[in-house]
């Protein structure tokens, strides 16, 4: 019996999109425990880009991704959540979605709803998930009540977008920053309850106005390097300020003691897959992600498609901050 095989998208060494090749790979039989998914659509993520990069160092060669929806062909022993045939999607360790076909650990591949769409479960599988344990599981001391204002760096990508909507199910007031006036209206209208344009305004004197001088009681933070010191200036006494990406390099290092003179803030940088990292958990915040979407709560905008083959492309413009909302690889 011939070998089967599958493309995918690998590195070979870190460095710059030019590096990301289509190559054909093995593909096997699932081992206990295990999958094999062919994908319908594949999800684009800045993690995607920290990977390939080197930022976040991982064994080379190295195929990128960490979500992706498709179809199960294959399951391993152990496996019972799933069977062949089944409509799935995921975020999960480790990389490897941006492919045709993989085998893979079945811990955090959930069912998908036969009323959400492939496209949209492998746009929305790590974004969605990250909002949910944001806004649900990531939460300052006294926890968060309808009317409280946060503030969501980078409200018009693709983890903005969702969150902006579901801080408004919630009865939140989001206060959104971005970098341009188009993604400040397009923040506004997903819900956000405010916006700030960054690149044109002091955000911390916007906040400040906004809130009547108060503050807020959480920053969520994937920008990094540019807004984490400058935002521990907004937060509330006794707040909470989380740092979930980089997009603009990492935090640099901080006095602690800065925390104390700001407040007696907390400070945390938590990453989806802790949240994933056990079968429960991943199934109960995939339940209530596909329970907002599909009640129409959040809507999952996916402004990009790329084929496979045109990865290096996605990423090119994903840096560039070209992009809005989702954007999806289809093999």
């Amino acid at each position: 019996m011939s070998q089967m095989s599958t493309k995918a998208i690998r590195i070979e060494q870190y460095g710059g999109p030019e590096n990301m090749k289509l190559v054909e790979v093995p593909l096997g039989e699932p081992g206990p425990g295990q999958i094999r998914i062919r994908h319908k659509a594949v999800g684009l993520n800045f993690i995607d880009v920290y990977q390939r990069s080197g930022l976040y160092a991982l064994p080379l060669p190295l195929n990128l991704g960490m979500e992706g929806a498709g179809v199960v062909e294959a399951v391993g022993e152990g496996v019972t959540h799933l069977k062949v045939g089944d409509r799935a999607a995921y975020a999960s360790q480790p990389p490897g979605s941006y492919c045709e076909a993989r085998v893979m650990p079945a811990l955090s591949v959930c069912k998908l709803p036969d009323n959400i769409s492939f496209e949209t479960g492998a746009a929305m599988m790590l974004k969605g998930c990250t909002v949910q344990y944001l806004l649900r599981r990531t939460l300052p001391q006294a926890g968060l009540q309808a009317g409280d204002f946060v503030l969501f760096h980078a409200a018009a990508g693709g983890v903005g977008l969702i969150a902006c909507q579901w801080a408004k199910a919630l009865g939140l007031q989001l206060i959104g920053t971005a970098g341009s006036d188009e993604k400040c209206a397009l923040a506004l209208a997903n819900g956000a309850s405010h916006v700030i344009n960054y690149a044109e305004e002091d955000f911390v004197a916007r906040v400040k106005d906004i809130t009547g001088g108060k503050g807020v009681k959480v920053v969520y933070d994937s920008v990094g390097a540019d807004t984490f010191i400058k935002s521990l200036d907004v937060i509330q006494p006794l707040g909470l300020a989380v740092n979930f990406g980089n997009a603009s390099g990492k935090v640099p290092p901080f006095d602690i003691n800065l925390l104390a003179a700001k407040g007696s803030l907390h400070a945390t940088r938590p990453t989806v897959f802790t949240h994933l990292a056990n079968r429960e958990a991943s199934q109960a915040m995939a339940d209530e992600l596909f329970a907002m979407v599909g009640s129409g709560q959040v809507k999952i905008q996916i402004d990009q498609q790329f084929a496979l083959a045109d990865a290096a492309a996605a990423h090119r413009d994903l840096e560039a901050r070209k992009t809005t909302g989702c954007t999806i690889l289809i093999p």
